[in-house]
């Protein structure tokens, strides 16, 4: 009974738990970055590619080691009953047997051969397929710190997102409600025909209104495609409980160093150019190493063979070999070579030309990517200030809103002007929001363009 008891007291308390809803998760913008980079299939998936490429490396330095090589199968071999000589004899006798056409039946075979080498000296194969497996995997891992860079400014890019949605609809639902207010003040005098009001001032209130309304739908929508991306980055998941720690979006700080500073960090320290450089390893080794195919291979080992038929007598004569009966091993030192040179010669030409292409791509890349990250520059700096100069321009405009407000409240202001002063206030504020945005993400793509993770 007290079994059952506490049974049906754990169950109540499970399910008043599970109708209990669930506690929103709040996160910083670090904590977002930190969540969407453990959280990003991508990464996962160039770190699995990495470790393909770390397979290719053990397989080429595996060529140096011990090779085995081996056939055994079980058949069938002539019989044969009677010694070496006529009339049967195996060991005396003047005249050799002549009858080897002749079919006396079957007897079982088994046959074994095998090959135990180790390379001794390649003419450079094995090391040059080794550094461009080595180049390969930091190519790899190039990819993998540029995914890594994608996703942290993805997630800027939501994190921000929403925050300037989120301002903007709420600052243009506040504007809806005293535009509100005005058209009900207008909407009453003219219904008690006080005189103070136009059916023209109705009209240009309305027309505000309806502006007002559309870009506070589009501002509802973009703010919840953001937090959904957001949720999707962070790994939370769409039907998770997500809200951010920031109470408003601020501009960052502007970057401290100069711009050729950053341009001589994103020469050294860009994923692009470090896998072009990993790139350029990778392909020097692979054309020594397609040189090196032309050349033959040292090796050592054993190799042996065996071959067992019952049904034949064995022969111990040294200058006499029977291939279904015997065998025999012995310690080799050799030189194998497999080479068909005009083919050979051609593939030495395609690493030389895919290597020469990647030169190229290089230069261009010398040249592009200063070019590219002086735009960033450009543009961050450019956003910089002229958020600095919105932010004094709609807080003028707040102030002309207010105070035609308060003369429209005396009647003292027609309301035509006051709908010029809403919506100038309107523009103003949301501009300045989409400038600290536009900012912050200029701040976030100069950090991607010189290598920065964070």
């Amino acid at each position: 009974m007290i079994r059952n008891a506490l049974t049906r007291t754990l169950l109540a308390a499970g399910v008043l738990l599970a109708a209990l809803p669930a506690q929103a998760e709040t996160i910083n913008l670090q904590q977002a970055v930190e969540m969407s980079l453990a959280a990003d299939p991508r990464i996962k998936e160039r770190e699995q590619v990495i470790e393909a490429a770390r397979g290719m490396l053990q397989e080429v330095q595996g060529n140096a080691g011990w090779r085995m090589s081996a056939n055994a199968f079980v058949g069938l071999a002539p019989k044969v009953e009677g010694g070496f000589y006529q009339d049967g004899n195996t060991y005396s006798g003047t005249t050799p047997r002549s009858d080897g056409n002749s079919f006396n039946g079957v007897s079982d075979w088994t046959h074994l051969d095998f090959a135990l080498i180790k390379p001794l000296f390649t003419f450079g194969k094995i090391e040059r397929y080794g550094e461009a497996a080595q180049g390969n995997i930091d190519l790899k891992r190039g990819e993998l710190k540029q995914t890594r860079g994608d996703t942290v400014y993805d997630t800027k890019r939501a994190y921000f997102g929403y925050l300037t949605a989120r301002d903007t609809r709420v600052f243009l639902e506040d504007m809806q409600g005293r535009l509100n207010w005005a058209i009900e003040s207008v909407e009453r005098n003219l219904e008690e025909e006080t005189g103070e009001s136009r059916q023209s001032d109705l009209y240009a209130l309305q027309t505000a209104k309806g502006m007002l309304a559309k870009y506070v739908h589009q501002s509802r929508a973009v703010e919840k495609i953001s937090l959904d991306g957001l949720k999707v980055l962070t790994g939370a998941g769409l039907k998770s409980e997500l809200t951010v720690a920031d109470a408003r979006i601020e501009p960052v700080a502007f970057p401290q160093l100069e711009l050729a500073e950053f341009q001589s960090r994103a020469l050294l320290e860009r994923p692009e150019m470090q896998q072009l450089e990993a790139g350029l390893r990778a392909r020097r080794a692979l054309v020594a190493a397609k040189k090196a195919d032309r050349m033959p291979d040292v090796y050592a080992g054993v190799i042996g063979q065996f071959n067992y038929a019952s049904q034949r007598e064995r022969l111990d004569n040294p200058y006499l070999n029977d291939p279904f009966n015997g065998g025999g091993l012995t310690p080799v030192v050799g030189v194998k070579w497999d080479s068909v040179f005009g083919v050979t010669s051609a593939r030495v030409n395609q690493a030389q030309a895919e290597l020469e292409a990647l030169n190229h791509k290089k230069a261009f890349a010398v040249a592009g990517i200063p070019f590219e990250v002086g735009e960033a520059y450009a543009n961050a700096r450019a956003n910089h200030d002229s958020q600095r100069d919105l932010a004094e321009g709609a807080a003028a405009a707040r102030r002309w809103m207010v105070a035609s407000l308060a003369d429209f409240s005396a009647g003292l202001e027609s309301a035509d002007k006051v709908a010029d002063a809403i919506k100038n206030y309107a523009l103003a504020q949301t501009e300045y929001l989409r400038t600290v945005n536009d900012y912050n993400m200029n701040v976030a793509q100069l950090a991607r363009l010189t290598g920065e993770l964070r």
